[in-house]
């Protein structure tokens, strides 16, 4: 197995590349640059009236980067549905030196304590790339990406790559842009980082845990079984820039 250098990896990214894996058990990795790209535009999220009931209802307990690996294992692991994966174990272990390095994060959702849903992740500059989710109970993915949605909007986030296009993300808000206007779209977002197109526009450095931040500064925001109440969520989702 051969090993994928986390800077190699972080400079894919940034010129729109990732790597995937012919399957669970294959020992390389092959580089992607789909001439089609699912992007999900932050402020077209489609919260349905049911999902919107389950995340008010605080049902499930969201945290971000509590239990990375796990997520990542489970993302990974075959299902009746999909009895592979493309994530072999050259892309976790360089997704779990990401994660050390700040740059790769997960959102798991709970249920009674046990993991039952999850995403993840890398961040770069004002764009995150979502890179895989699993859901054990109905709707446990949905809420995990409607709090990344909203996370990425608190923290002042421009791009959310889904990278491809499915029926499931389509329900979401998500779209399908070309190559050239994804590449566009990335440039704009990594100047978000800083420098002088930055500034020119008035952004603000992008911030994942700005939403916890908010949390801790707003009693009415938070909730018992979680950082933060699936109401303030909701309305974080409502908001449009």
């Amino acid at each position: 197995m051969k090993a994928i250098d986390p800077d190699l990896l972080l400079r894919a990214y940034s010129i729109g590349v990732f790597p995937m894996a012919d399957s669970r058990a294959a020992d390389d990795v092959y580089w992607v640059e789909p001439k089609k790209r699912g992007i999900l535009p932050l402020n077209r999220f489609r919260l349905s009236r049911s999902l919107a009931k389950t995340i008010r209802s605080d049902r499930f307990t969201v945290t971000a980067d509590k239990a990375f690996s796990e997520v990542v294992t489970q993302c990974a692991a075959s299902t009746s549905d999909r009895p592979d994966t493309w994530i072999n174990p050259a892309i976790e272990i360089a997704y779990a030196d990401l994660h050390r390095r700040g740059h790769a994060h997960s959102i798991e959702t709970w249920h009674d304590d046990k993991l039952v849903g999850g995403l993840y992740g890398v961040r770069l500059g004002g764009a995150f790339f979502g890179e895989s989710m699993f859901s054990r109970e109905s709707n446990a993915s949905k809420v995990a990406l409607a709090w990344l949605v909203a996370r990425l909007k608190a923290g002042g986030f421009r791009l959310l790559d889904c990278q491809f296009i499915t029926d499931h993300l389509q329900s979401l808000g998500a779209i399908e842009v070309s190559r050239d206007d994804y590449v566009a779209l990335l440039d704009g977002a990594l100047g978000v980082a800083g420098g002088a197109m930055g500034a020119a526009a008035g952004w603000s450095s992008p911030d994942f845990f700005a939403l916890d931040a908010l949390a801790a500064t707003d009693p009415e925001r938070r909730t018992v079984s979680g950082p933060i109440s699936g109401c303030a969520i909701v309305q974080l989702l409502g908001q449009t820039s």
